[in-house]
Parts: structure tokens; sequence; C-alpha cells
């Protein structure tokens, strides 16, 4: 009797360790990427030639709205396309509204953009802090700033502090092969799986079955970028021959483009569209 009551709570005990180690181990988190005392968030959007960057840019707006988030340090860059074809979509209404003047236009002066983001970066680098650039589109400007990095400090480590996050295949496809080469091996590149599925380990955030008629933003200042983003989207969707974006002209959602910053955020445990909008839609 007493032999079994001895086992039964030797058997008893390991399974409570068991499943205490189990919890430990499912709670722990991803090392922190993104500093935010020390970090700077580059945003870089293509805006060529499909409308989801616009849907990305209120997405993130939206974002770094919470008060968790309030305090990166950020810049957002429009016009960062690559070699593909097709006609540009006008972002810079949305641009001003979302960002005011914390943005850059690489679209009318891609030189003059370069050299005021290279600025930009200089003294997060000069005071140890890195660069996280979140490709919403291609690396051709990528490219560009690092070779400018490269031969302003020639000293710097750029794979240790310049870290790039891609999600996309398509974006790789049109960026410039030696533009695409020289970022892969010279920053820490991240390639993430895809933005516009849901399941495969990064939030997807395209969806046609969660309706923008379903949203009710309460922040008054980000009812107005959403309603911003969705007049361009509905004004140049599919129009003169850009890409049209079935989920957006479904009424859905496609800021599939966001998934990079949650990524950089240690956010990637975010399903869908439908929860992002339930963590982050507050007054």
């Amino acid at each position: 009797m007493y032999l079994r009551q001895v086992i039964f709570l030797t058997a008893a005990y390991l399974l409570v360790c068991c499943k205490q180690q189990n919890e430990t181990r499912n709670t722990v988190e991803s090392p922190l990427r993104f500093h935010q005392a020390t970090d700077l968030l580059l945003v870089q959007y293509d805006c060529k030639t499909d409308v989801d960057d616009l849907h990305s840019v209120a997405a993130f707006r939206t974002l770094v709205a919470d008060p968790d988030y309030s305090n990166i340090k950020y810049h957002a860059v429009a016009g960062t396309y690559g070699v593909q074809e097709g006609l540009y979509v006008p972002p810079n209404a949305l641009f001003e509204q979302a960002f005011g003047d914390n943005w850059t236009d690489a679209n009318i002066d891609r030189a003059a953009a370069l050299e005021k983001v290279k600025n930009l970066v200089m003294p997060f680098l000069a005071a140890d802090g890195d660069i996280w650039i979140a490709e919403a589109g291609q690396s051709d400007f990528t490219a560009s700033l690092i070779k400018a990095l490269q031969s302003e400090l020639p000293a710097l480590d750029i794979h240790e502090r310049i870290h790039v996050v891609q999600h996309s295949d398509w974006n790789e496809e049109v960026t410039a092969d030696e533009d695409l080469s020289l970022v892969k091996q010279a920053s820490d590149y991240h390639k993430i799986s895809d933005g516009n599925v849901v399941g495969n380990g990064t939030p997807g955030f395209r969806t046609s079955e969660y309706k923008i008629e379903q949203l009710s933003v309460r922040n008054p200042e980000l009812k107005l970028v959403w309603q911003t983003a969705i007049g361009l989207c509905n004004r140049y969707n599919g129009q003169e021959g850009r890409y049209n974006n079935e989920a957006i002209a479904s009424g859905g959602f496609d800021f599939s483009d966001l998934s990079e910053v949650c990524w950089i955020l240690n956010l990637e445990s975010i399903k869908d569209a439908e929860q992002f909008f339930r963590r982050f839609n507050h007054e």
C-alpha cells in the first residue's frame, strides 16, 4: 500500500513538472528585435502599382498610435519601387496626413531622398542604434542606401547594424538583380513568410471576408487617415493598367506589408486583420 502511494505521488509530481516546463516553453517570447530606446525603423513603400501600400500606411499609423508603440522612432519613404512596370499610385495626401513631415518622397527625386535618409540614419548609427527596414516594396532604394553608408562609414559593420525584412517573393523578383544580391549579402536580411496568407507564422493581413464596413475607427485622427487611404484606393485600384487588388475591390483589406513591421516588433503572433483591429483600434 505504501509503495503504491509513493509511486502515485512520484508520477503526479513528474506530471506537474512536465506541465510547468511546457507552459514555460510555450510562453517564452522571441528575443527582442527592435529596441525603442535606440533603434530607427524605416518603412519603405513602393506604391507601384498595387494600392495595398495605402492600407499598409494607414495600418502602420494605427499601430504607432498605440501607447505601447507611440515612442518608436520611425521614418516613412514613398516611391522605393524597383524595376516593375506600371503606373505609380500617388500617395502624397495620405503620407502627409499620416506622417506630417516625417516622410520622404523618393518618387519625385530619388537622389535627394537617398541623401536625406542617409543623413537621418547616421546619428542613430553613431549612437549605437540599429536600423530596421520594412520593405513594403523592392530593395533597390535600400541597396543605394547601403552603398552610400559603405562610402560614408567604411568601418561600419552593416551586417550587424542594418536589418532588412521582406515578406514578398514578387518584391524580390522585381528588384534589380544586383541590388537584391547586395542587400542580401551586405545586410542582416530576413525573408519572412508572406503577409498575404493567414497561418504561416506571420500575420495574414489580406482579406475579402473582413470588410471595411465592419470597421468603426474610434480615434478621430486615424479615422481620417483610413478615409483618405480608402478614397485613394477607390480612385486608383485597377485603373489605367494598375494592378487590380481584388481584396480591396471587394471591400476588404490588404495591409500585408505590415506583417514585416509586426515581425520586427515581435508581434508576429497576430493572426489576421480582424485580430489586428481588436488589438489596436483604440480611442
